[in-house]
């Protein structure tokens, strides 16, 4: 009886262990306050509104309400076709550890198609778990007005070659490289080419020409031909029209005449230019991309089965 009552009371000595270490746990636990957030608003602006895109920013004010521990969190933005369903873009953006009451905005960027609406959804995680979201909708990107002024195309470089030098008159080809960094073909624009003479600013001479239809990020060359006299220093200046609106311009240099820094580049002297030693007597034209279906090899091949049938009709004849 006296053993079976001690071991009573080693077993409730045990669980009163387990007990006291168990609620102890639940106490320490208890202090640990669990973190919550929230997603108090959304604004939302058109950075860029190009022809067939919007550059969205996105701005979500968070506030955490609740935890004591810091933790590392996240913001997950994503946009869904109000139309179709299907997300079109989405971006991610560390934030970092945020304190017990602090609120921080939190700025992103989306590019969308310009077409109808979309859903705009903002969420966010506190190490991988996900821990609050917000929503805002936009409608009739379509109807945005485009940037006149941003079309898409830059001017990138400029070469120039000397065709010809006659009575004082040097005849300049102008090469300009013309690139579309826009997400679609671009338009036709009207684009005037002009010479003006660096120190007095006259025009020796101006053409117009056209940029062609240039496919996304791809750089075409346009050229032109301008007169001037010789021995003088110049710039070229092209300008971009869409309709009556100049909407990029580009500068490149002719200098026939320079002028060089001598003595210890104190002093300066005029450097003497042979125009005629650099005249480009070379016709080479560029075909435009297009035409290559028209002036490649059908009409060859064309000929060549003929010749072929020709043969062919022959031989059986000889042979049959």
């Amino acid at each position: 009886m006296g053993k079976q009552k001690t071991k009573l009371i080693q077993i409730l000595f045990l669980m009163s262990i387990i007990l006291l270490f168990a609620s102890g746990s639940g106490c320490i636990r208890s202090f640990e306050e669990e973190s919550y957030y929230n997603i108090n608003d959304m604004d939302i602006s058109a950075d860029r509104v190009g022809a067939s895109f919007v550059d969205l920013n996105v701005t979500t004010y968070i506030e955490k309400n609740q935890g004591d521990k810091e933790k590392n969190t996240s913001l997950l933005l994503k946009a869904y076709s109000r139309e179709s369903g299907l997300l079109e873009a989405q971006e991610k953006v560390n934030i970092g550890k945020l304190k017990k009451g602090e609120t921080k905005a939190v700025s992103q960027s989306l590019s969308l198609p310009k077409a109808g609406g979309h859903d705009i959804r903002s969420v966010l995680f506190e190490e991988e778990m996900q821990k609050g979201s917000g929503e805002i909708k936009v409608y009739n990107l379509d109807f945005l007005p485009a940037n006149v002024q941003d079309i898409g195309i830059e001017i990138s470089e400029m070469d120039f070659q000397v065709r010809k030098v006659e009575d004082g008159k040097v005849l300049v080809e102008s090469d300009i490289y013309i690139t579309n960094e826009d997400r679609e073909t671009s338009p036709n624009f009207r684009t005037l080419v002009k010479i003006r003479e660096m120190d007095a600013g006259l025009l020796a001479d101006k053409a117009w020409i056209q940029t062609g239809k240039i496919k996304p990020e791809t750089t075409v060359i346009r050229s032109a031909n301008l007169t001037m006299p010789d021995q003088y220093n110049y710039v070229v200046e092209v300008l971009i029209w869409n309709n009556d609106t100049i909407v990029k311009r580009g500068e490149g240099y002719i200098q026939l005449h320079p002028e060089i820094k001598v003595k210890d580049k104190t002093e300066t002297e005029t450097k003497k230019i042979q125009t005629s030693d650099f005249v480009n007597i070379d016709e080479y034209e560029m075909v435009p991309e297009e035409e290559y279906a028209r002036k490649s090899t059908p009409g060859f091949n064309l000929f060549l089965s003929a010749v072929l049938l020709f043969s062919a009709a022959v031989l059986r004849r000889r042979f049959g």
